[in-house]
């Protein structure tokens, strides 16, 4: 106990000491790998307190750090290069099979974390699809997971707030800093934050969305405590929230909304192909170039094609596939709704359905509860259906949001293939098993890779009809369409990003191959233009899942479970795809050689 307590503080010295070569003698009293790991994930939740809120840990609900700023990239250059440091100490051969899979996990960490600091990322800090206004604007709601049951949880998001003003406040410095240098959002994207802005900079702030958690207050807060919080809260929405997203939205609006930039890609800002390139090596664990993967999608879209010409035979279509595409966006039996309602029970109903064949593919079941729910109004627009992750603890539930901007044109035609993908066997499989999983040091228990998680959840889609689902052709078409967004993603984020591809271009293509609403491809092109290399990671990730998968069914014939393969490929949690192929590969052998 006594070494544990050293090398936290320890660590918190290397932040504050500026003698490299005292901090590197300081840190020679080493301690057990275990050790390591448990304070690397106690250190991060420190520095990454909203991880620990999401967790559903409240001991930093209070705070928010300024992550926008020179000092707080020195203290994470601190950090990894500290624990880094701690891992090369070790020799790898003397630790257990599952403390080297963490020492693994844990280099991977601190060297994509390094390598991302050299980038100034911190110029373009908002954005319309992925920044700290879109969480805070989740969170403010009270229904998610900043939790709002007792006086100090209410206080604790007074506190936190008065950390996100100025938070914002040194995002503007920032962005007016990023307009000298030419690293701005595309101009397409300006013009789809300035509405976020102006639907929090205005109005009465009893009316006002961070003014709901006051509308919920709970019973077991006394009158007074309540009217007093009521107060606190209507007073720091007034004088505080209203005048800064009212700033923002002035400063996107007057100054940045002129000098954002026409282009689309990323590679048009200072150094924007090495940072691409950091994207995709970040988000899908490999060493994969665009190039190549652009070519990679080319084929996919090409195979997926041809499936989809079948489903056109099937339904005795007659005409091109655009034509069916078309026909689809707009048939009125797929758009059976009136009420949002509806879309949430069709999920449910759904649910249900699957339910009974879940034992025949899977024997590992989390226990954290689900839901659905509608995306909150002020992100509809831009929201894609996503999930949410429950608390480590199981008492928060699971998440999947549905985007439900107009229900009366709320196609259902990919419902099946989305929920097997947000839901279950999904994300909320996965993510709900490695956080439940007792095995797995506390920081992979909340790590996240994009390959592997979207690979899992697009591998998961693949399951349906063994699940008792896409019975209508309508349904089979929507998972071959979804596997098809995926691998559009390769074409148009590539294209994008290293090719010169405009954003008009990239929704022309998607317009051609899938039969998604141009008002939800748009949305999707401008989400990759925001989040350049994000949406490479499903197609990434599937396809190895789907290989290793058909080498266990070859190499092990008769003596291939699914579920044991399931089993292993869940129960190590995120990891990196390489890592993953090489704990697959490995079991495989053994089984191989044991026969």
């Amino acid at each position: 106990m006594k070494k544990i307590i050293l090398t936290a503080s320890v660590i918190l010295l290397f932040f504050s000491c500026k003698n490299k070569e005292v901090s590197k003698e300081v840190i020679v009293d080493k301690v057990s790998i275990d050790s390591v790991f448990k304070h690397y994930y106690e250190e991060s939740l420190k520095l990454y307190p909203l991880n620990a809120t999401l967790s559903g840990d409240s001991r930093y609900n209070n705070y928010l750090p300024n992550d926008i700023t020179a000092s707080f990239k020195n203290k994470q250059k601190a950090f990894y290069n500290a624990y880094r440091d701690e891992l090369l100490s070790f020799n790898k051969d003397s630790l257990s099979k599952e403390q080297r899979m963490s020492y693994e996990v844990l280099m991977w960490e601190c060297n994509i974390n390094l390598d991302k600091l050299q980038y100034p990322t911190e110029l373009i800090p908002i954005n319309q699809f992925s920044s700290l206004p879109q969480t805070i604007g989740q969170l403010a709601g009270g229904s998610s997971a900043q939790p709002f049951k007792t006086a100090t949880d209410y206080k604790n998001w007074l506190q936190r707030l008065n950390d996100y003003v100025v938070w914002c406040d040194t995002a503007i410095v920032n962005m007016k800093k990023g307009i000298k240098t030419g690293y701005v959002l595309p101009k397409s994207l300006t013009l789809k934050v300035i509405p976020q802005m102006e639907s929090f900079s205005s109005g009465a702030p009893k009316e006002h969305l961070f003014y709901s958690p006051i509308k919920n207050i709970p019973n077991n807060i006394s009158r007074a405590e309540k009217d007093s919080l009521a107060l606190a809260y209507e007073t720091i929405i007034a004088e505080k929230i209203i005048p800064t997203y009212k700033k923002l939205e002035n400063f996107f609006r007057d100054e940045y909304l002129p000098a954002s930039r026409e282009t689309s890609g990323i590679n048009d800002v200072p150094r924007g192909n090495a940072y691409y390139g950091h994207q995709i090596q970040t988000f899908t664990t490999t060493s994969l170039e665009a190039d190549s993967i652009h070519k990679l999608g080319l084929s996919e879209v090409a195979r997926l094609e041809n499936e989809m010409k079948k489903v056109m035979a099937e339904v005795n279509f007659k005409g091109e596939l655009k034509d069916f595409f078309q026909a689809i966006r707009t048939a009125r039996e797929l758009m059976p709704f009136d009420k949002p309602a509806q879309v949430i029970e069709n999920f449910n109903e759904i649910h249900q359905k699957m339910k009974p064949q879940l034992a025949k593919l899977f024997d590992l079941t989390p226990k954290t509860e689900f839901e659905v729910r509608r995306t909150e109004a002020f992100r509809e627009a831009s929201a894609s259906a996503e999930y949410n992750p429950g608390s480590i603890d199981g008492t928060r539930p699971g998440v999947f949001y549905v985007p439900i901007p107009d229900v009366k044109k709320y196609n259902i035609y990919s419902d099946e293939d989305l929920f097997l993908h947000e839901a279950i066997p999904g994300h909320h499989y996965q993510i709900s098993l490695q956080q439940e999983n007792k095995s797995l040091p506390d920081f992979r228990k909340t790590l996240w890779y994009s390959a592997y998680g979207e690979g899992w959840a697009l591998y998961s889609e693949s399951l349906g009809k063994e699940l008792g689902l896409y019975n209508d052709p309508y349904q089979y078409f929507g998972m071959l369409s979804a596997e098809m967004h995926r691998a559009i993603r390769l074409v148009v984020d590539t294209g994008i990003h290293t090719k010169g591809w405009s954003r008009e271009k990239a929704i022309e293509f998607s317009l051609a191959h899938e039969a998604e609403s141009e008002e939800s491809i748009t949305a999707e092109i401008e989400r990759y233009m925001s989040w350049p290399g994000q949406a490479l990671s499903y197609k990434i990730g599937q396809l190895k899942i789907i290989a290793l998968k058909n080498k266990a069914q070859k190499q092990l014939g008769d003596k291939f479970d699914i579920k044991i393969f399931h089993n292993k490929v869940l129960e190590s949690g995120c990891i990196p795809i390489k890592l993953l192929e090489e704990k697959i590969n490995t079991w495989i052998l053994k089984n191989t050689v044991d026969e």
